[in-house]
């Protein structure tokens, strides 16, 4: 099964279609499937709800979906940075459902391994518990939270062969593994393809079992979400 796609749009035919639920990888602008997601801009796709940490920033990421108005609502734990989509959330244009950082995590992680809820103290008696069923374990109580299983998965990595075994370099592994595992499908863009056999075994983060599709994405500039700079003290 030949797995590689020569360009992200044609590593997303046949899979887009209004109202998916999308998991996506990325942790700002760190490990996101730029690519990917500039692929789902073009195709017009809309009404789409994305499971993600945040929302990229203005025009980058995920954010580029939010000026076009394709998405419907977001499933995230950080929701700053992001100026069009606090006006969106505030207009009412934009559906917010905030779940805690690990807590998304754990969601996404728990749809890919088969486990449809679990329960958590994270979000007892805030706002993030309101409506959801509770439980006392040894005297404490805890929340039910809902596994997350997307319809696709976008995904952002280092290196892979041709049978999709995948791996991520440094923090840029972030969100991406448990991204990838809740989808019914999974596609992966990398910033190389190498012949297969020549990936540790033991360095293999995500394998090709649930990978799909692969694309590269290459060459990429190197985003910043924030740019500070200081006058040079004089010499």
């Amino acid at each position: 099964m030949n797995k590689i796609y020569p360009d992200a749009c044609s590593a997303l035919d046949g899979l887009l279609r209004d109202g998916l639920l999308i998991a996506s990888g990325g942790f700002g602008l760190c490990g996101i499937p730029e690519r990917l997601l500039d692929a789902i801009m073009v195709s017009g796709v809309k009404d789409l709800t994305f499971c993600s940490n945040n929302a990229g920033i203005d025009n980058e990421g995920i954010g580029k979906l939010l000026r076009t108005r394709q998405v419907k609502k977001m499933i995230s734990s950080y929701v700053g940075e992001n100026k069009e989509f606090e006006r969106q959330y505030l207009s009412g244009e934009l559906e917010v459902e905030f779940c805690p950082q690990g807590t998304l995590a754990e969601r996404m992680r728990a749809g890919g391994a088969g486990i449809p809820g679990f329960y958590t103290k994270t979000g007892v008696g805030t706002l993030v518990g309101e409506g959801k069923e509770a439980k006392l374990f040894d005297g404490d109580e805890y929340i039910l939270e809902r596994g997350i299983v997307a319809d696709l998965s976008l995904v952002k990595a280092w290196k892979a062969d041709p049978t999709g075994n995948v791996m991520f370099r440094k923090t840029a592994r972030n969100f991406n593994v448990p991204a990838a595992t809740c989808g019914k499908v999974c596609v992966v863009e990398v910033e190389d393809i190498v012949p297969v056999g020549s990936l540790d075994p033991d360095a293999i983060h995500l394998p090709g079992v649930y990978v799909q599709r692969l694309v590269v994405g290459s060459p990429y500039d190197k985003k910043i979400e924030f740019r500070t700079v200081r006058d040079r003290e004089t010499a």
